[in-house]
């Protein structure tokens, strides 16, 4: 077999590939078995068709093109090993050349993996990120524990203020109209959230249980609601209750109320401890992924934008599979996010860019430090696997073996091997 590789630009080749008669003789004899396998024609049984008859039944293109599809995969697979191509997309094919009596030419165009030039990857110095808890932590951590203990009390002759429930019976106008979704009873918003639209909430401020109030507002141009946008409306507003959080006290019966401890000092330390050992933990992260970041920033590569592309798609799956898990969909989304799907990928084309970056230089680090996987490696990564999806071990590996995906999860152990021997190296 003859291949040739013409570099197209900095990411395209195209392959010629040239594959002997003989291979092809041999595979147009294959395929007319295998049509012959497929076809009914009266008065001959399944695979006992002469070619003769089956050329007149189905045609000599029809052959031909049976032996392409049982030549090309595997000449295809032998091109990009003999020029050592990594292809990043599905070849374009053009047939040069298909005859029975001639050889097989055609040519494949990919986009092929970057090469990387890598910098600096060992012995690098980053700054640890501090892992200090401060009083004011603790006492933050103490403040939030007190709200969500919190009871909402009927604040009684109280002017309405920031951080107040009030319980409000509310129906809008526009243009003297009432309009769908603005009319509510018994409706608690919470004063200062900015959960309505802006100005509303103001307007109530100072406002007693009982009271009824006129407010004026503008809803905002890029408003989710098409028809509201930009439209004037009013709202008859009754205040029917004031309702205020009644913080416990923060004292050893609150320790005791909050868990197993016998005073609110044993709470603190209890706090402390666990803000500690998140910081920790925060701390290491951020320090990893400062180092990995480092060597991945010390590299060049000039990463083909289809790979971006293909990154970015992947990330939105994810993020999709995130939103069903919690009942909502893509196009809700969208549509509270005030975006459209090419708004979204363009929000995620930068980190897109950086992951692909990343993932290119640490599998050239594995090359240039001839890492391999070994077997138990794979098992610990596929029982890493099985356990965040809280299934056996025998059915997530069977699920890779079915699905190919045996190559992805070798390449996502040797990247993280290439990350842990640059943290390893730091001083």
């Amino acid at each position: 077999m003859k291949v040739t590789a013409e570099r197209i630009d900095n990411h395209q080749v195209r392959l010629e590939i040239e594959v002997p008669q003989p291979e092809v003789a041999k595979a147009v004899a294959k395929a007319c078995q295998r049509l012959a396998n497929k076809v009914n024609i009266p008065g001959f049984r399944k695979g006992k068709v002469p070619r003769k008859v089956l050329e007149m039944r189905i045609g000599k293109e029809a052959i031909l093109d049976e032996a392409f599809e049982i030549l090309a995969s595997p000449a295809y697979s032998r091109a990009l090993q003999e020029q050592d191509i990594d292809p990043v997309t599905r070849p374009e094919i053009e047939v040069v050349t298909l005859a029975e009596d001639q050889p097989l030419v055609f040519k494949a165009t990919v986009v092929a993996k970057p090469e990387v030039t890598l910098g600096e990857y060992k012995g690098l110095q980053v700054e640890k990120p501090s892992s200090e808890v401060t009083e004011e932590d603790v006492n933050k951590h103490l403040e939030s524990l007190r709200t969500r203990h919190s009871k909402m009390v009927v604040a009684e002759d109280a002017a309405l203020a920031n951080g107040d429930f009030a319980i409000i019976d509310f129906a809008g106008f526009i243009d003297g109209q009432p309009f769908k979704g603005g009319e509510a009873q018994g409706y608690p918003l919470e004063v200062g959230s900015g959960s309505f639209i802006p100005g509303f909430e103001e307007q109530l401020l100072g406002a007693k249980a009982g009271e009824s109030r006129e407010v004026r507002v503008t809803f905002p141009e890029d408003y989710f609601v098409p028809e509201l946008a930009g439209k004037e409306a009013n709202f008859q507003v009754k205040i029917n209750d004031i309702k205020r959080r009644e913080l416990p006290e923060l004292d050893d019966d609150f320790a005791k109320e909050v868990g197993d401890f016998g005073s609110l000092e044993e709470l603190k330390a209890d706090v402390r401890n666990r803000l500690e050992q998140t910081a920790k933990q925060k701390a290491e992260r951020e320090y990893r992924n400062k180092i990995i970041a480092a060597a991945v920033d010390n590299a060049t590569v000039d990463i083909p934008e289809v790979m971006v592309e293909q990154r970015i798609s992947n990330m939105i799956e994810d993020f999709d599979v995130n939103l069903q898990n919690r009942g909502l969909s893509l196009d809700k989304y969208l549509e509270y996010a005030k975006t459209d799907m090419a708004g979204l990928r363009e929000s995620y084309r930068e980190s897109a860019r950086t992951s692909v970056k990343t993932d290119l230089v640490l599998e050239s680090i594995a090359k240039a430090e001839k890492l391999e996987v070994k077997p138990e490696e794979l098992e610990a990564e596929i029982a890493a696997m099985a356990q965040g999806y809280q299934r056996p071990v025998a059915e997530v590996r069977k699920v890779i073996l079915e699905n190919g995906h045996v190559g992805s999860l070798l390449e996502a152990v040797i990247r993280k091997k290439a990350a842990q021997l640059i943290i390893d190296s730091v001083a």
